[in-house]
C-alpha cells in the first residue's frame, strides 16, 4: 500500500531536506520503492543529488503548468528504488505564478493519484521551512507527516506551530492526515539545550516521538559535498546507522 510522506515545520535548519534525502535512499535501500519530490523553491534536495537546474530542464513546475506530466520529470538516482523529481522553482516570479496555479489546494492530489505513480510504495515530499503555500498543497495531499526537530526553545515554539497548521489542515482539506512522528535531530546527548528540549517534548508529545534520533554527525555534512545520501558516503558512519533505523521503524510501524 502506498505512503505520502510530507516533511515539514515552519522552521530552518532542523534537517528537513536532510532527513529527506536520507530517509528516502533508507527506504530505497530496504528495496522499497520511493520516489522524492523536492517541493522546496530553493531547490536544496535538487542540489544535494546533483539535479541542479544546470542539468535538468524540467520538474514540478512544469507538472503543475500541464507543460509536463509528471511521469516526464521523473529522474532515476544511483540507487536502484529510488527515483527524484526535482525543484524547478527557480524565481519569486515563478513561485508566484505557482501558488496561482495551485490555487486548489487538491490539485497536486490528483496529480498524485495517477494510476502510473502507484508502482511506488513511498513518496517523500520535502517541504518549504514555511507554512501556508506549498506546504499547505503538500499537506492536503500526504497520507502523514514527519516533523523534525533540533533543540531550543524556538524549536519547540516552531512544534506547537505546526501541530496547530497540521490541525486546520485536517478540519478544512484532508481529514485522513496523521503525524507520522515527530523526529529529534542534530542530537547530542548529555546536552542541558536536549535534556529542556526532551523534558517539553515528553511531557507535550511524547506518543508522536520516533524512538530513533538522529544524531549530530558531520558524515551527514559531509555527504552533501559529494552530492550522495549518507548511506552511499559511509554506511557504518552513525548519521547513516541513524536513517536506516529511522526507515526500520517506519517500515515496521507500517505493517502493523
Amino acid at each position: 500500500m502506498r505512503k505520502i510522506i510530507a516533511i515539514a515545520i515552519g522552521k530552518g535548519g532542523v534537517g528537513k531536506t536532510t532527513t529527506a534525502i536520507n530517509l528516502s535512499a533508507c527506504l530505497a535501500a530496504s528495496e522499497k520503492k520511493t520516489l522524492l519530490i523536492d517541493f522546496d523553491p530553493s531547490g536544496s534536495c535538487s542540489g544535494f543529488l546533483n539535479f541542479g537546474s544546470n542539468k535538468i530542464e524540467s520538474g514540478i513546475f512544469k507538472v503543475f503548468s500541464f507543460a509536463k506530466s509528471i511521469m516526464q520529470v521523473i529522474n532515476k538516482t544511483e540507487m536502484e528504488f529510488l527515483d527524484f523529481i526535482s525543484s524547478d522553482i527557480s524565481s519569486p516570479d515563478i513561485e508566484e505564478r505557482l501558488i496561482r496555479i495551485t490555487s486548489s489546494v487538491y490539485l497536486f492530489k490528483n496529480i498524485l493519484n495517477s494510476p502510473e505513480l502507484h508502482s511506488y510504495e513511498y513518496i517523500i515530499l520535502d517541504c518549504p521551512p514555511s507554512l501556508k503555500g506549498l506546504t499547505s498543497i503538500a499537506l492536503t495531499t500526504a497520507d502523514t507527516i514527519l516533523i523534525p526537530i533540533k533543540a531550543g526553545d524556538f524549536s519547540i515554539l516552531a512544534l506547537r506551530k505546526m501541530f496547530d497548521y497540521y490541525n486546520w489542515i485536517k478540519s478544512h482539506y484532508n481529514a485522513h492526515l496523521k503525524i507520522e512522528g515527530i523526529l529529534r535531530t542534530i542530537y547530542e546527548a548529555d546536552t542541558i539545550a536536549w535534556s529542556l528540549t526532551n523534558e517539553e517534548l515528553f511531557r507535550s508529545y511524547k506518543s508522536y516521538l520516533f524512538e530513533t534520533v538522529i544524531p549530530k554527525n558531520t558524515t551527514l555534512i559531509e555527504a552533501e559535498f559529494f552530492h550522495k545520501p549518507a548511506i552511499l558516503y559511509d554506511l557504518r558512519a552513525p548519521g547513516s546507522q541513524a536513517y536506516l533505523n529511522l526507515a526500520k521503524e517506519i517500515l515496521l510501524k507500517n505493517r502493523q
